[in-house]
């Protein structure tokens, strides 16, 4: 029997060193490794990460549904987001290791999601008390949504290691505007009479869509390279060469351990940690600031639909506006604006103005979503991609933190200082995030003149 052959010749690579002493692998195309474009490996993630975006951004929409059909009234509605934010976090580091070790493939990871995403939509669905409701949505559903979180996004940095500020955005704004449907199913529609079925309906359809598109899922190898691109010269694509000149590579592979010792990661988790649950409270408060200020049931679901569709469309072109002109600059840009946001969502509301009111969210939404692929993108820069789904999952540790802080600590706030002294207080966070982020370097890269590529290499080794 003849042995079948594959359409693509035979995959051969050259390792070249830069001057830093960082190895780039080079000579192999994406179709060689996986037998189809790489642009696929931004889709498909996309796909997934629409799909679980609704647990986060769409929850909140429900409360009222689920407080009435169990009885979870007072806090434990705002703690049930929370905890399921704090797993989701938890999980980015450990997940992040297992990838990198080779214990856990990205087609596992992606089937671990897919599973605690049904069963957090069945707990919420048939939890007899709160306790299984914390267990199944928040420990299963947060978890499982880490798992897809933390494949999906550094996936599409070892694939476009060149530019990855505007892949990173778009497949980062999958885990918001995907909640939109979802906003307005839960707001509008499901009721006590039918809200069992409607979440074990869109449980299986959303555990679907994760394992599925997690079954394509494949990684280059380490330190890979595009083909077409020479790492070591300067490139003719005006897009990649500005995108190197602006956020140029790491000049190593640092181990999380090597990370955290520069210092500059530290600060990125402090940094996240302010603009995340800045963001997390925005998601949690919103809905019943809204419905206090007089708006109608259906103008606070428009308000938070555009909240979600421009927190997630804007992460695509924050990524983008990154690759231009840079992650830093870009990233103390949107924590001004997410701060002053909070500021407008306020007196918005106050004022009783729908159309500011729906202005402010909007611009709000858009600040609070940017940040996630800046700091994504923005690691793998700082650190490389060979370590980066450990690296990053420090630094998104720090959702740890404020997922409780944005949406439990936020209620005490609220009932402590009511919604003004809760919103100038997250505007607050927001400007003072923003000052605080012009501290952040790219290690080991002090000096202007050495963001430039080396055109000459030191080494060069076929394979």
């Amino acid at each position: 029997m003849a042995s079948s052959t594959s359409s693509q010749p035979p995959s051969s690579y050259t390792e070249v060193t830069d001057r830093n002493g960082r190895t780039y692998r080079i000579g192999e195309t994406d179709r060689q490794i996986m037998g189809r474009p790489r642009w696929t490996m931004v889709i498909l993630p996309w796909v997934a990460m629409m799909a679980i975006s609704s647990s986060e951004y769409a929850f909140t929409s429900a409360e009222d549904t689920l407080a009435d059909a169990h009885n979870w009234h007072g806090a434990h509605i705002f703690w049930l987001l929370g905890v399921w934010i704090l797993f989701q976090a938890a999980v980015a580091f450990p997940a992040g290791k297992m990838r990198e070790n080779g214990t856990l493939s990205a087609r596992a990871a992606m089937v671990l999601g897919a599973g605690g995403t049904l069963l957090g939509y069945l707990s919420l669905a048939h939890a007899p008390n709160v306790f299984w409701a914390y267990l199944g949505f928040g420990f299963f559903g947060g978890g499982g949504a880490g798992f897809v979180y933390a494949t999906c996004i550094n996936m599409v940095g070892k694939w476009y290691p060149e530019r990855k500020g505007g892949k990173t955005g778009f497949v980062n704004g999958g885990f918001a505007y995907g909640s939109v449907p979802f906003i307005f199913l839960f707001k509008n529609y499901m009721d006590l009479d039918n809200y069992g079925n409607v979440l074990v309906v869109v449980g299986i359809g959303l555990a679907l869509a994760v394992a599925v598109s997690g079954f394509f899922f494949k990684d280059p190898p380490k330190n890979w390279w595009p083909a077409h691109i020479d790492p070591l010269a300067v490139s003719d694509d005006p897009r990649v060469r500005r995108a190197l000149e602006k956020n140029p590579p790491a000049v190593k592979q640092y181990t999380p351990m090597e990370a955290v010792k520069t210092g500059v990661l530290p600060l990125m988790w402090f940094c996240l940690l302010c603009t995340a649950g800045v963001n997390i409270f925005g998601i949690s408060f919103q809905v019943d600031f809204g419905d206090e200020m007089g708006f109608a049931g259906g103008i606070v679901a428009l308000a938070m639909s555009l909240k979600a569709i421009v927190n997630g469309t804007g992460r695509g072109v924050i990524g983008w506006i990154s690759d231009r002109y840079g992650r830093r600059q870009t990233l103390t840009f949107v924590c001004v604006v997410l701060g002053l946001a909070q500021f407008a969502v306020y007196f918005s509301g106050s004022m009783g103005s729908m159309p500011l009111f729906l202005l402010a969210s909007m611009i709000s939404g858009f600040g609070g979503g940017a940040i996630f692929p800046l700091f994504a993108a923005m690691t793998a820069d700082y650190f490389g991609e060979n370590n980066n789904a450990s690296n990053y999952g420090l630094v998104y540790s720090s959702k740890l933190v404020s997922g409780l802080v944005g949406a439990g600590v936020g209620k005490i706030v609220v009932d402590a200082w009511g919604y003004g002294g809760a919103f100038i207080l997250a505007g607050c966070i927001g400007l003072f995030t923003g000052g605080l982020s012009l501290l952040l370097r790219q290690p080991g890269r002090p000096r202007a003149k050495d963001i430039r590529p080396n055109p000459q290499p030191i080494s060069r080794e076929m394979v």
